[in-house]
């Protein structure tokens, strides 16, 4: 077998989608758990209207902290820029430490139930990882090869997008990628100010005392989690091989 890792997420995406698609060809593996005849199978709604909504709201997160904690992290690694290190640091530390709980708590009066609050909560939540590794991939760029780009004339812009960004889009990548994760599982919270998402199963089978309901929505989105880090994993790799390396050495040359 030369890749057992692949075998097995393509085992768990067959589970996944035979799940959500055909839910209740499994509801004589969780009827055991469910108490006084309560539904095996999470009846409430769609399994796949919920899935598709929980990766909405997380891909729409995750790329708008991309955006923000990128170019917060290219600014602060500028001559420009690098006062305002400490304090862009702090915020996005904030905004890791803050419970999304709380910032749901804030969010709601504010901006209504819904979504909204859970996208600023995931948005918030996201924000130090991409940063941080940010900040560590333009700083593994090396010294030598910063020179080799300054001697040869090229602009700072020319500098960053041809020679920094690509040596450092690996490292950045995983950034996103522990960000993405992280948003899988707190996006379950949405669903306590209404958003719609999976976490509205884990709360239906608390409410219910149901732990089929439970189990069901914690199985999806840890399924997803396994996916989405292996697929991320294999941008990674990818572009560790083939961006990176490439790009910077035709810049140099």
């Amino acid at each position: 077998m030369k890749n057992p890792g692949l075998l097995g997420r393509a085992l768990v995406l067959v589970l996944l989608l035979a799940f959500i698609l055909s839910p209740n060809s499994f509801a004589p593996l969780f009827r055991p758990l469910t108490e006084n005849n309560a539904p095996p199978i999470y009846n409430h709604g769609s399994l796949l209207s919920l899935t598709l909504s929980h990766l909405t709201i997380v891909f729409v997160a995750t790329c708008a902290s991309t955006l923000l904690a990128v170019g917060l992290g290219i600014l602060v690694t500028r001559p420009s820029g690098m006062e305002f290190l400490p304090l862009s640091r702090s915020l996005v530390n904030v905004g890791q430490t803050f419970p999304p709980v709380a910032v749901l708590a804030i969010a709601v009066p504010l901006v209504g139930f819904g979504e909204i609050p859970t996208f600023i909560a995931l948005f918030l939540y996201g924000l130090l990882p991409i940063f941080e590794n940010t900040l560590t991939g333009l700083a593994q760029v090396p010294a030598l090869t910063r020179e080799a780009a300054r001697g040869m004339g090229m602009s700072p812009r020319h500098r960053l997008i041809q020679v920094e960004l690509p040596l450092a889009l690996p490292v950045i990548l995983a950034g996103i990628r522990i960000s993405t994760i992280i948003n899988l599982g707190t996006a379950t919270l949405g669903s306590t100010v209404a958003a719609k998402g999976l976490g509205e199963v884990i709360i239906a089978g608390l409410q219910s005392n149901n732990q089929a309901f439970v189990l069901q929505g914690g199985i999806i989105v840890a399924m997803l989690a396994v996916l989405i880090d292996g697929l991320l994993i294999g941008v990674e790799r990818f572009t560790s091989s083939r961006l990176g390396g490439q790009s910077a050495s035709r810049a140099l040359r």
